[in-house]
C-alpha cells in the first residue's frame, strides 16, 4: 500500500510538472522582428482594419478623440467582464513596449512580462497578421496622443482570474490556419486577410463552445450577444442575401439595403472600416460571398 501511495504521488507530481510546462507562455522567437522597419502611413490602415479604436478609445469618444486610446470599453462575457486597457504611447499605455512586445501580444497572447493575455484581445485572429503589419501598426501607435488614464483591471472571478490555464486553452485554440483555405482570387485573398487576420469579424459573428473558443464549424452563422441582450446576426452566404455592393456600401455608411442602419457596437466597426479604401471594403464583401453556402 505504501508503494502504491508513493507511486500515485509520483504520478501526480509528474502530471503537475507536465501541465506547468505545457501551460507556459510561448512568445515568438527573439529575432522575429529583426530587420523590419515600421511605416506609420500603412500602419494607420492596419489600425482601422484591426478595429483598434473600437475597443481602446473611450466609449464616448468622437472624431479625432478616437485616436486617444485610453481604454475603458467593457466586454461582457460568461466568464466575467474584460476591460480594454490604455494602449496609448504613454506610461499608462505602451510606453517601453518594443515592436517585438506588440508582436508577442497580438500573435502569441503574451505580455512583455511573460504572462498570458486574455483572448478578449483577439490574438486568435491577429495570429494571422504579417509581422510587417505589426511593425507598421506599432509605428502608427507611437505617433498617437498620450493618455494618462490608468488601465482598469478585468472583473473576473475564480478560476477565470488564473491566467496560467490559458496556456492549455491556447494549445487547443490558437492556430494560424485559415478558415477559407483556398481563396479563388487576389481580391478574395485580400478580403480573407482583412476579415480573418485583422478585422476579427468571427469573434462576434461565430458562436462559441463551452470553453469560449469559436465553433468554426458554424463560421459566421451568428451568435448570442455575450452581454445577454439579443443576437449577433449571421453573415454567412446562406443568411446574408445582400449583394457585394450592398455589403460594401453598408461597411462604408452603416446603411442597409432596407433603409435601416447599423446599431450597437457595429456602429464603431463601420466607423473604422469607413477609413479603408473602397477596394478593401469590396474585398471584404467578396470574401463573405465566397464562403461555403451551408444551405
Amino acid at each position: 500500500m505504501r508503494k502504491f501511495l508513493m507511486g500515485c504521488l509520483l504520478l501526480a507530481g509528474l502530471c503537475a510538472v507536465a501541465l506547468w510546462v505545457l501551460s507556459r507562455p510561448v512568445p515568438l522567437a527573439e529575432d522575429a522582428m529583426a530587420g523590419l522597419t515600421g511605416d506609420p502611413a500603412h500602419g494607420e490602415t492596419v489600425f482601422w482594419a484591426g478595429g483598434c479604436a473600437s475597443c481602446h478609445a473611450d466609449p464616448e469618444a468622437k472624431g479625432e478623440d478616437k485616436l486617444i486610446l485610453s481604454g475603458g470599453y467593457r466586454i461582457e462575457s460568461p466568464f466575467g467582464t474584460f476591460i480594454a486597457p490604455n494602449i496609448s504611447p504613454g506610461p499608462q499605455g505602451l510606453a517601453g513596449w518594443s515592436t517585438g512586445d506588440l508582436a508577442n501580444a497580438l500573435k502569441a497572447g503574451v505580455s512583455p512580462d511573460d504572462k498570458h493575455l486574455y483572448p478578449s484581445l483577439p490574438y486568435t485572429t491577429y495570429i494571422r497578421m504579417t509581422l510587417q503589419d505589426v511593425a507598421d501598426l506599432k509605428s502608427f501607435l507611437d505617433s498617437l496622443p498620450v493618455s494618462d488614464q490608468p488601465s482598469q483591471p478585468h472583473e473576473l472571478a475564480f478560476p477565470f482570474n488564473m491566467r496560467r490555464g490559458l496556456g492549455l486553452w491556447k494549445l487547443a485554440n490558437l492556430t494560424p490556419d485559415w478558415h477559407l483555405a483556398d481563396p479563388a482570387s487576389p481580391e478574395i485573398e485580400r478580403g480573407r486577410y482583412l476579415v480573418e487576420a485583422l478585422g476579427h469579424c468571427a469573434e462576434c459573428h461565430t458562436p462559441r463552445d463551452l470553453t469560449g473558443a469559436l465553433d468554426t464549424s458554424r463560421w459566421m452563422q451568428g451568435a448570442p450577444n455575450p452581454s445577454g441582450k439579443g443576437e449577433i446576426p449571421a453573415i454567412d452566404p446562406q443568411s446574408l442575401k445582400w449583394s457585394e455592393s450592398d455589403i460594401a456600401y453598408y461597411l462604408e455608411t452603416g446603411f442597409t439595403p432596407d433603409y435601416d442602419s447599423a446599431g450597437g457596437h457595429m456602429t464603431k466597426v463601420v466607423e473604422s472600416i469607413a477609413h479603408l479604401g473602397p477596394e478593401d471594403r469590396k474585398a471584404i464583401a467578396a470574401y463573405l460571398k465566397a464562403l461555403p453556402d451551408n444551405s
